[in-house]
């Protein structure tokens, strides 16, 4: 089930000379953008702990990113999960970025393509994701690639200061 992080390179007419590859270090400072042009928060310690947990460390953790011309358009970042609450072993999918200028040109559909051959590989046949109820415009996204609800409800309770 072990898989190398080998860069797989997509190109598409319709995307120019797209490339999805493994994310390095020299990425993280155009994740950290990408990122803050999304939530309008710059989180370059969070990232650079996401980049120490999922880049080159383990075959079935994945950090990708779409490049053209050397330019970081977008990113996506998941790993294999296996038996939380009965669960079986499933692709996670824990972030997804594209830039703004960049959108609407299937960068998104490549990244999760892309993903979802690596979770493939690592011999899973799921992929799932959690996001925020409102926020339509990844729900869209996701939706229009398949995803839909799954057969777990998320709980939670606010803790007390």
């Amino acid at each position: 089930m072990a898989m190398s992080h080998q860069k797989a390179t997509s190109t598409a007419p319709d995307h120019g000379d797209v490339r999805i590859r493994a994310a390095s270090l020299s990425d993280l400072a155009a994740v950290v953008e990408v990122d803050a042009a999304d939530t309008g928060i710059a989180k370059p310690a969070y990232w650079k702990s996401r980049f120490e947990w999922y880049v080159g460390r383990r075959p079935d953790r994945f950090f990708l990113v779409a490049e053209r011309q050397q330019e970081m358009l977008g990113f996506i970042v998941g790993e294999v999960r296996a038996w939380e609450f009965g669960s079986p072993p499933s692709g996670w999918i824990f972030a997804i970025g594209v830039s703004p200028e960049a959108r609407l040109h299937g960068l998104g559909t490549m990244l999760f393509d892309a993903i979802c051959v690596r979770f493939r590989k690592a011999g899973v046949s799921e992929v799932r994701t959690m996001l925020a109820k409102d926020d339509r415009l990844i729900m869209s996204f996701f939706r229009s690639l398949g995803m839909m609800a799954g057969p777990f409800i998320q709980l939670e309770k606010r803790l007390e200061p």
